[in-house]
């Protein structure tokens, strides 16, 4: 069996309890050096045979996979984050199964969601945004034409930009191009729950000259939006004039269907 395990965005208490079991029991271990805390690995068997992925190629890594099934090993791929966000996994995947090789998925706490504990703001403010945009900047690997910054700033959504940092000045000038103001919050967060974490905030019109300034050009988030304002409704959740099925209205009402969010 080969496992894909997201390792989290760093800080190495947050993977998974299964994905860390996982690597513990693991024969071979495969993981994204350039990427992945080592930390991740410490509780690997003695005997365990750890590759670096970062200067392998596909079919090197696909070739460990296949002789570690062949041996009736447990094979553990270890990405950083989680696997489906920017994680090439799905080549993978795809010749696993090829070779008839069983394969699981273990997902992971993605960096996105590390920076924004760090920021300590919540992505989808009621009254301000309730989306979320993901998404990356061309740069040796193209985007698709209608996923341009320009094209996607014109929601004026919250926006989590990975890859691009290096590129930063350009990407503000493409997003206020796009539709944001100068004066939108906008925040970089540096290796997100790493121990060297940096948070560097402030708006479209000043943040390249900040992270340039920080000497940042790699391993960070760009996030962008009115949610790292100051100005939002309060949420129908926990709101004492607002019944849903699990509590009753300041009218004693019983509302019949969950509020939005409401799980508890």
């Amino acid at each position: 069996m080969v496992y894909f395990i997201g390792a989290g965005p760093g800080d190495p208490d947050l993977i998974t309890v299964k994905g860390k079991r996982v690597i513990e029991e693991a024969d071979r271990i495969i993981y994204a050096g350039s990427l992945v805390n080592p930390q991740i690995l410490e509780g690997a068997k003695p005997e365990a045979r750890i590759y670096n992925s970062a200067s392998m190629t596909l079919p090197q890594v696909i070739s460990v996979m296949e002789q570690g099934e062949q041996e009736g090993k447990i094979t553990a791929r270890v990405h950083t984050g989680d696997p489906s966000l920017y994680g090439a996994v799905r080549e993978q995947m795809t010749e696993l199964e090829k070779r008839g090789i069983q394969y699981e998925v273990i997902p992971g706490v993605s960096s996105f969601l590390a920076a924004g504990a760090a920021l300590k703001r919540e992505y989808t403010l009621p009254g301000v945004s309730q989306s979320v945009i993901l998404t990356r900047m061309e740069g040796r690997t193209p985007v698709p034409e209608k996923e341009s910054l320009e094209e996607l700033a014109k929601h004026g959504s919250t926006m989590v930009i990975f890859l691009s940092v290096g590129q930063i000045r350009e990407l503000c000038r493409r997003l206020k191009k796009g539709g944001y103001g100068s004066d939108t919050p906008a925040a970089v967060v540096y290796k997100a729950s790493w121990e060297d974490e940096i948070v560097i905030q402030g708006t479209l019109r000043d943040l390249a000259e900040k992270v340039e300034a920080a000497g940042i050009r790699k391993t960070a988030l760009v996030v962008v939006g009115e949610f790292l304002g100051d100005s939002f409704e309060i949420s129908k959740l926990y709101d004492p004039c607002f019944s849903h099925e699990y509590r009753k209205g300041a009218d004693g009402s019983l509302g019949s269907g969950k509020t939005d969010g409401a799980d508890e």
